[in-house]
Formats: structure tokens, C-alpha cells, sequence
């Protein structure tokens, strides 16, 4: 009964439970970050409110608009697959939106909202607006990018790129990686280095990455599953089967979701 219990509650994680998620935190992000901007509050760099350690992971950065494919999403620091739940996430070894360099956002191309499923429609001229604690800041699409296509040319001094990044192939069965790149066509603003370098990103944050720390939680709701089984088993013996139903499946359905929300996290992150 447990192997089904999880089977149903991974499917339900990537889809309607995954997408209900998703947009509740949207909602909740949006509220606060608007205070935040409000207050004059909101990240302007890659530190913490109290001046000295980096952004924690999950800290909404900016809300990203593309009317052409009805995009509007909050975006968190970190790329994760645990922040890549909750929506788009800024990397965190490149500059935030609206800054001398390359902004790099990432999105899922299908799991919890698919935020990212139609940036592959974009063309060039398309309009990007994004804000942050800096201000609002404008972005022209000038191409989609997958594997095999030319680069872009290299940046010049002072000026700003933002490049989107999702999965790329059949939703859940991804083949490679999609980029969109747009140019800054507002004020470039002042531009703090990042939180980390590229060689120091997590591999968790990478593409593709997958969250290896979720294998702890994993395995201690596992167990527990496993001994909530084996107790059901007994009650069903003891006292019926209507009594192991009535017992079991609320709790064998909960475990189960808890036990697929870590494998979700050992999957790549752009999924």
C-alpha cells in the first residue's frame, strides 16, 4: 500500500498539489515583497539585512513581467530545486536584474506552475520588465538559445544582460537547456558584487542540479512510512480491514506526500 501512497503523492507534487503551492506562495511573496519596495526595504545586492551574511535562499528579489506569453512571477534567491517550487529563482554567482553583467534567472518547464513553460515562445523585441529594490528596469528579448546555437557577443563595459534558463524537450523528460537572452535597455544600476563565485555555486544550484541533502529527510520519513505500514498491517489483523483503511490511509497519504516532496527535490531543479 506504502509504494502506491508514494506513487500517487509524487504525481500529485509535480501537478495539482505542486501547482496549488506554487501559487499560494506567489500570492504571499507578492504581498510582502510589495511592502518591502514600499518600506524601501526590499534587496538592493546580494546581503542580508543586517549588513554582513548573504541573502538567505527563498528571499524574493524581484517580480518579473512578460505580457507576450502573460508572465508575471515573483523570483527568489537561489536556484534550488526546493526555491524553484515557490517560482523563478536569481543564481546567486551572477548580478541581480537591472545591473552591470548577467543576470541569470531560472525557472521549472513543467513541475509546480511550469512558471518558465512558454519562454521558448519569445522573440526578439519582446519587452521585459522587471523590478527590484533598485527600481524598475526594461529588457529587450534578442533571442531563444538552445544547445548547439551561437552565443551571444560579450558584454560591454556597463552595460546589462538578463538571460532566462529552463528545460528544454518533453515536459518532465528534459533533453537539454533553453536560454532566452534579453539587453538591458534602462539605467544600468549600481552593481555589487555577487554573493559567491561561479566556482563556489552549489551543485544544487546549477543546471539540472539536484538537492542531495534531501536523501536525509528522505530516508527518516521513509522509515517512518515504512513502520506506519507495518503498524497498519497489524491493526488490520487485530481489529479488521474497515478499521486499517479508516487508520491508515490518512496517514500512509500523508506520509506519502512527505516522502515524494524529497524525491521531487532529488530530480533536476528545471524540470
Amino acid at each position: 500500500m506504502y509504494k502506491r501512497q508514494v506513487l500517487l503523492g509524487f504525481v500529485a507534487q509535480f501537478t495539482v498539489l505542486g501547482e496549488l503551492g506554487h501559487d499560494r506562495a506567489q500570492k504571499i511573496a507578492y504581498a510582502d515583497f510589495r511592502s518591502e519596495l514600499a518600506l524601501a526595504t526590499a534587496p538592493v545586492n546580494h546581503v542580508a539585512k543586517d549588513g554582513t551574511s548573504p541573502l538567505a535562499e527563498g528571499t524574493a528579489v524581484a517580480v518579473i513581467d512578460i505580457p507576450a506569453i502573460g508572465l508575471r512571477e515573483v523570483v527568489f534567491e537561489g536556484t534550488g530545486s526546493g526555491v524553484l517550487t515557490r517560482g523563478p529563482g536569481h543564481r546567486r554567482d551572477t548580478v541581480l536584474p537591472g545591473q552591470a553583467g548577467t543576470s541569470i534567472l531560472m525557472g521549472r518547464r513543467a513541475g509546480y506552475g511550469g512558471p518558465f513553460s512558454r519562454i521558448g515562445e519569445l522573440a526578439g523585441g519582446d519587452r521585459v520588465t522587471v523590478v527590484t529594490g533598485q527600481g524598475e528596469h526594461t529588457y529587450e528579448v534578442m533571442g531563444v538559445r538552445r544547445a548547439g546555437d551561437p552565443q551571444p557577443s560579450a558584454l560591454t563595459p556597463g552595460s546589462g544582460r538578463l538571460t532566462l534558463i529552463t528545460a528544454d524537450g518533453t515536459a518532465y523528460l528534459p533533453q537539454n537547456v533553453l536560454r532566452v537572452d534579453a539587453k538591458l535597455t534602462s539605467q544600468v544600476q549600481d552593481t555589487p558584487a555577487p554573493a559567491i563565485s561561479t566556482a563556489l555555486l552549489p551543485q544544487a544550484d546549477q543546471l539540472m542540479g539536484i538537492e542531495l541533502i534531501a536523501l536525509v529527510p528522505l530516508v527518516l520519513w521513509g522509515q517512518l512510512m515504512f513502520l506506519s505500514a507495518l503498524a497498519v498491517a497489524w491493526v488490520r489483523q487485530r481489529l479488521g480491514l474497515w478499521h486499517a483503511w479508516l487508520i491508515g490511509v490518512p496517514v500512509l497519504a500523508l506520509l506519502g506526500l512527505l516522502v515524494a516532496g524529497q524525491v521531487t527535490r532529488l530530480l533536476p531543479n528545471l524540470i
